[in-house]
């Protein structure tokens, strides 16, 4: 291919990917409309090999046996909001690069804002928005309280400019909103383009690194929910979050999709409200109705996120179809798997769902995607099925296999726990699970209520743990 074609390679604008011949549909993402030619430049930038040769240049510091690292310099900082830290694993890492991402409208902005209102009063920090102007983001701070001295706004697009401020500032952490907007004079693409994004998250990584300086980058998503832009983005940062959560309701979530510093299975809890968003604790009571009494179709589950057991209620709802195709509508539930408990309910329990409209969900606009939800929702579809209810005071903890089989799930014990603290006397736990005492409060050393779980149900399969749930 000669160099004077100008046109070396084509290239796919939202996930990089490269090809010799022009093609309107990306080999990669699917995408239609998106390859453009790609000029050697942008090769360059994009470290097409071959593109630039290799000059080797002396190193910057010396390497030392590991030894002699001194850590305590990449200690975590707490941010002062706790459910942000238990997501990242104690706090802040000085030098660390996060990624941010989530829905337009799920509290985002707020939530950063509201961190750099707290990180403020013991050092500098710089928000850069590229989205809203200076005095917008001053309202915003007004109302939820989030305003202080050190607290620095620029409201930047262009990446110099944002270098520029870095070093005029000073700060302790950068906040950039959002990276895509962001973009390098001289660069070919647009801004959330994969040639733009990779260079400007190369330079914020490199100046992170260099001074030492915490920067949390915000992302956009896809129609999907995966992270916009190419995947080279979640790969060159430290730590990716996922802020998510029920539009119409006020419970939000972050979670570490990875995490370098600290674990990828915890989850925060914030109450997003007018004044902004509060942390919750103890979030358990938001995912389970208020009722007077049981209800025909509803049953309770203890789930895993993380360390923190948090009770949920899976609500079914059975009916006759007029269709010949009967409707299948999950909300905050894995439809997959939905299905599946249906399948093993028709064919290893002879509950008949086959001609009937089958409508799941959960309680508060929690999303339930973990195995051990499973028997929960084959007892609420059964008890749904047969018009019968399952005692208020019941949990039902287990995986479905497609033998009809129930399976073990890891922490058990912590499960068992917190349904004991917040008054379920029942359990209908997979065979095998036993060795926990009744009292399997002291397991994570939490307390009790006077009620105790005083029936601890094995079960082997879906019948018995139907009988054991609707005693029949």
């Amino acid at each position: 291919m000669s160099k004077s074609s100008g046109a070396v390679l084509y290239q796919c604008a939202e996930c990089g990917w490269r090809t010799a011949k022009w093609s309107g549909r990306c080999g990669e993402c699917q995408a239609w409309g998106t390859v453009e030619q790609a000029t050697l430049p942008t090769l360059m930038h994009a470290g097409v090999p071959g593109a630039a040769r290799m000059v080797v240049q002396p190193p910057a510091t010396p390497a030392v046996p590991i030894t002699e690292v001194d850590a305590r310099s990449a200690s975590a900082r707490p941010s002062g909001m706790d459910e942000l830290d238990r997501v990242l694993g104690g706090g802040l890492i000085p030098g660390a690069v996060i990624l941010l991402a989530g829905e337009p409208g799920i509290g985002k902005s707020t939530l950063l804002l509201e961190a750099g209102a707290l990180l403020s009063k013991s050092g500098r920090v710089l928000y850069v928005t590229g989205e809203e102007s200076a005095a917008q983001v001053r309202l915003r701070a007004d109302r939820i309280g989030a305003v202080g001295s050190n607290l620095y706004i620029a409201a930047e697009t262009e990446l110099s400019a944002v270098l520029a401020h870095v070093e005029a500032v000073h700060p302790e952490l950068l906040i950039v909103d959002s990276v895509q907007t962001i973009m390098v004079t001289g660069i070919e693409g647009t801004p959330g383009g994969v040639t733009q994004i990779r260079e400007v998250t190369s330079a914020l990584m490199a100046l992170a690194k260099r001074q030492s300086l915490t920067t949390v980058l915000v992302g956009h998503v896809t129609k999907d929910g995966s992270i916009a832009g190419p995947r080279a983005l979640e790969h060159l940062v430290d730590v990716v979050l996922h802020f998510d959560g029920d539009r119409h309701a006020q419970l939000r979530m972050v979670r570490a999709l990875k995490n370098r510093f600290g674990p990828t299975d915890e989850v925060g809890c914030f109450e997003l409200g007018e004044y902004g968003l509060i942390g919750l604790p103890d979030p358990s009571g938001l995912f389970i109705s208020q009722r007077g009494g049981p209800v025909p179709g509803t049953c309770v589950t203890v789930t895993l996120e993380g360390s923190r057991p948090l009770l949920a209620e899976v609500q079914t709802l059975v009916g006759a179809s007029s269709l010949e195709i009967p409707r299948r509508v999950t909300a905050g539930l894995d439809s997959a798997r939905v299905g599946m408990v249906m399948a093993v309910l028709q064919r290893r329990a002879d509950v008949k769902l086959g001609k009937q409209d089958v409508y799941a969900a959960t309680v508060g606009g929690v999303r339930l995607n973990e195995p051990a939800v499973d028997l929960a929702i084959a007892l609420a579809l059964s008890s749904a099925a047969a018009d019968l209810s399952v005692a208020a005071t019941v949990v039902a903890i287990g995986e479905v296999g497609l033998a009809g089989e129930v399976r073990r799930v890891p922490g058990t014990a912590r499960r068992l726990a917190e349904a004991e603290r917040l008054g379920f006397r029942r359990a209908v736990i997979p065979a095998g699970s036993a060795g926990i005492p009744a009292s399997a409060s002291g397991q994570d050393g939490r307390g009790t209520n006077a009620r105790t779980l005083t029936d601890v149900r094995e079960v082997s399969d879906v019948k018995e743990a139907i009988a054991a749930a609707l005693g029949a």
